[in-house]
């Protein structure tokens, strides 16, 4: 029960609404306006006409709605205006309507109001009479009878009531007036009346202009053209415009192409002044050459036209009424000759091939025609530019093609010669013909050394047979007289066996020596070489060779000094006040090789004492490292080695015996046996001896035993004469040699020791001796003490 008595009071409420809202929907007056009225005009004050306050429309959230559901009025709730939204077309809203009438209604709520308003839409003449069609053809027999009425269309216009269309007018008037009459729905028609009889042989068309006028302010009109075409009967037979018709027509015009048109003219119109074409009588040439459109006299080509084979035609042509009237006329058709024929050329006699080096001679000869005439058969005959050919008229309309001169095969063997034919018509057209001039080798170019010298290297100690190098030579002929044979010519020196040297390949050039060179014994040589070509007759030229042998390291450094004699060993005494840095001795070497396998250093490998001596690595200059002390050994001996720059590098050894001394006034020199027993003691040494031993030569053993026997001699001239040093320059074996990094020439020693039982020696020192005197020798002589001897146990 409780559920029922909640769900009747809803129901109530909802029937409340209802009776509340048809008692507030109040039917309003209407408001008018007139179209096309700017945004925002005003229409009417709706606040006011309701009865509220311009604050409660706010209050009550009132709105403006259209039954279209289009906003064209807007509400101003501050001023309760009702404002045009946007501009207003009567014709658009309402169409033909009249009057246009817009509904709208005003909402309010809290409480629920509805008001209902009509908006009149005036309408302004902004519309002018359209006439559906803009020409109206009206079609008049020649015999009508004045006073007879032609209805017209009438005019449309957008607008309504006085501004639609109220009156129509026409001009000019000499032959018709129009009325105007009035619809069933208030629209105005136009008719035409005949005012005056029609003469089409007169004047066969009218053409008048009927203009509609509306009732607006100002008044707006739209107008039409109405063609009258007055009708005549048949009483004409058809008349050629010319008896007599010219034409010209080019004969590569294609296929469909325009002739010409002939016309004949009937006063008659419609059916009776219709008039139609046909040829007079049927020539099969001109009926198959030609088209005539019967209907416009048009004349056309259904077959090619050649004007080498037909230059003109006579065509008749009938032209005829639809009542059997008809009329003739003649064509002439002139075939224009154009340049349609290119020009032709046949080549009478032909030489494809000349020697070179040949007179001037007739390649080809040729003649040439056109079959076209007048300036398209002139014609016209050239060959390019740049070769060595001309060409020379004949007889009618034969050329020759001739050589300008000798040609030379070397330059350029084959010739393409285009010869062009054009003729003088327009547009030119041209024939081409290639003949290609083959020019034949003649032995006339020898062969051509790439270089008029070579220079050529070659390692010493090759191998035999070895390629060390080619000459080249081409010729500029071609075939067997380019075909090039080299040799080598006798040589200008006598004495060089070029035959035990080196051979030349015959086809290709490529030189190899027969045997191994030796630096040494030859560093360089130079022969000449031939080229000879095939050709009759042979052609030849040469080339010099030179050729440097270059150095290997194939000889190792040989010492001359000291002298590395095993009887005799080189013993340097030294004295024990030396100061560091003193000479002690100088290694001079020499190495046969050249260049920087001849390049020596020096090096100390051993020593009695390590660090007391020191060798220059580049001089050979053996001097002390440091102050000599009486704790140091009297007796030292030093392993040097010499070794060369090339690669692989190449040595030798010397061995040198030093000995420590308090003074010079007593010289202390080893015995023979104490030398012979100390040997034994180093086997480096022995080794170092019995391979020099075995490499050194027969000539090396001959210098040794000479400097031997004139040191022996000195020595003994030296103990002749008391100890007093000879004045002058001393021997060559112990100066330096030629700058090859040997003993400074700034001390010299000589040192000669006899090894007899019971003699004794004597040692001379001398220094300082002037390397640039060469004759006399100033210096200062210093002598041991005299004492008879020292003797060796």
């Amino acid at each position: 029960m409780e559920a029922e008595e909640e769900r009747f009071p809803t129901l109530r409420q909802v029937l409340l609404f209802f009776v509340f809202l048809a008692q507030t929907c109040a039917e309003q007056e209407g408001y008018s306006v007139t179209e096309e009225t700017e945004s925002g005009s005003f229409v009417a004050n709706l606040a006011k006409d309701i009865g509220l306050e311009v604050r409660e429309l706010s209050r009550r959230r009132a709105r403006v709605i259209f039954n279209n559901n289009k906003q064209h009025f807007l509400l101003n709730l501050q001023t309760g205006d009702l404002q045009v939204n946007e501009k207003l077309d009567r014709e658009e809203l309402c169409g033909p309507t009249d009057p246009c009438v817009l509904q709208f209604q005003v909402l309010l709520e809290d409480p629920l109001e509805v008001y209902r308003f009509k908006l009149l839409v005036r309408d302004i003449n902004d519309n002018s009479p359209v006439f559906p069609e803009a020409k109206m053809i009206l079609k008049v027999m020649e015999n009508t009878l004045p006073g007879t009425v032609f209805p017209l269309k009438n005019a449309q216009d957008l607008d309504v009531g006085i501004n639609n269309v109220q009156n129509y007018t026409i001009y000019p008037n000499i032959h018709f007036h129009v009325l105007t009459r009035n619809g069933s729905e208030g629209r105005r028609y136009p008719a035409l009346v005949l005012d005056k009889a029609l003469d089409r042989e007169e004047q066969p068309e009218l053409r008048l202009t009927l203009v509609a006028i509306d009732g607006g302010a100002p008044p707006k009109s739209g107008t039409a053209l109405v063609l009258i075409d007055v009708l005549d009967i048949n009483d004409n037979a058809p008349e050629f415009v010319q008896p007599l018709y010219r034409a010209q027509i080019l004969e590569s015009s294609s296929l469909g192409s325009h002739v010409v048109t002939v016309s004949a003219r009937d006063l008659d119109v419609g059916i009776n002044g219709e008039v139609f074409y046909s040829f007079f009588y049927g020539d099969e040439e001109i009926t198959r050459t030609f088209a005539l459109n019967e209907l416009t006299g048009e004349i056309t080509i259904i077959r090619k036209l050649d004007f080498e084979k037909i230059v003109s035609y006579e065509v008749d042509i009938k032209a005829s009424d639809g009542a059997g009237l008809s009329g003739k006329c003649t064509v002439i058709i002139q075939v224009v000759d154009i340049n349609d024929n290119t020009p032709e050329l046949t080549v009478a006699s032909l030489t494809s091939s000349i020697p070179e080096n040949s007179p001037e001679t007739t390649i080809a000869l040729f003649s040439v025609q056109d079959p076209d005439s007048g300036e398209n058969g002139r014609m016209v005959c050239s060959i390019q530019e740049g070769i060595p050919f001309t060409l020379k008229p004949s007889v009618e309309n034969f050329y020759k093609l001739v050589t300008e001169g000798p040609l030379d095969r070397e330059n350029q063997a084959e010739y393409n010669v285009t010869i062009t034919v054009t003729d003088m018509g327009t547009p030119r057209l041209k024939t081409q013909h290639n003949i290609t001039v083959l020019v034949s080798d003649v032995n006339d170019n020898a062969p051509a050394f790439t270089q008029t010298s070579y220079t050529l290297f070659i390692q010493e100690n090759n191998s035999p047979a070895l390629h060390f190098g080619s000459v080249s030579a081409t010729d500029r002929d071609a075939g067997a007289n380019a075909q090039v044979t080299y040799s080598l010519l006798p040589p200008q020196d006598p004495n060089l066996p070029l035959d035990s040297l080196v051979s030349i390949n015959a086809d290709n050039g490529h030189l190899f020596a027969l045997r191994a060179l030796d630096f040494e014994a030859l560093q360089a040589f130079e022969f000449r070489v031939g080229a000879t070509d095939r050709g009759a007759p042979a052609l030849s030229s040469q080339a010099l060779v030179r050729v440097q042998v270059l150095d290997a390291n194939d000889n190792a450094p040989f010492v001359l000094y000291p002298l590395q004699n095993g009887s005799a060993p080189c013993t340097e005494l030294v004295p024990r006040a030396a100061e560091p840095g003193y000479l002690v001795s100088k290694v001079v070497a020499v190495d046969a090789d050249s260049g920087q396998n001849a390049w020596l250093s020096y090096q100390l490998l051993k020593a009695t004492e390590p660090g007391l001596f020191g060798v220059w690595a580049h001089n050979g200059e053996v001097r002390t490292a440091r102050p000599l002390s009486e704790r140091d050994a009297a007796k030292h001996r030093l392993l040097l080695l010499v070794r060369d720059n090339g690669e692989p590098p190449l040595s030798a050894s010397v061995t040198l015996h030093v000995l420590l001394v308090d003074g010079f006034s007593q010289p202390y020199l080893p015995l023979p046996e104490a030398a012979a027993e100390a040997a034994p003691a180093d086997p480096l040494t022995v080794y170092l001896m019995i391979a020099l031993a075995s490499v050194s030569s027969l000539f090396l053993f001959s210098v040794l035993a000479f400097i031997a026997v004139r040191l022996c001699r000195r020595s003994r001239a030296g103990w002749g004469g008391g100890g007093s040093v000879p004045e002058g320059h001393f021997p060559g074996h112990l100066v330096d040699v030629g700058g090859m990094g040997t003993l400074s020439q700034s001390y010299q020693y000589e040192v000669c020791l006899n090894g007899s039982s019971g003699t004794t020696s004597e040692f001379k020192f001398l220094k300082s001796v002037a390397s640039n005197h060469l004759g006399s020798t100033n210096g200062v002589e210093e002598n041991s003490n005299s004492v008879n001897g020292f003797g060796f146990n």
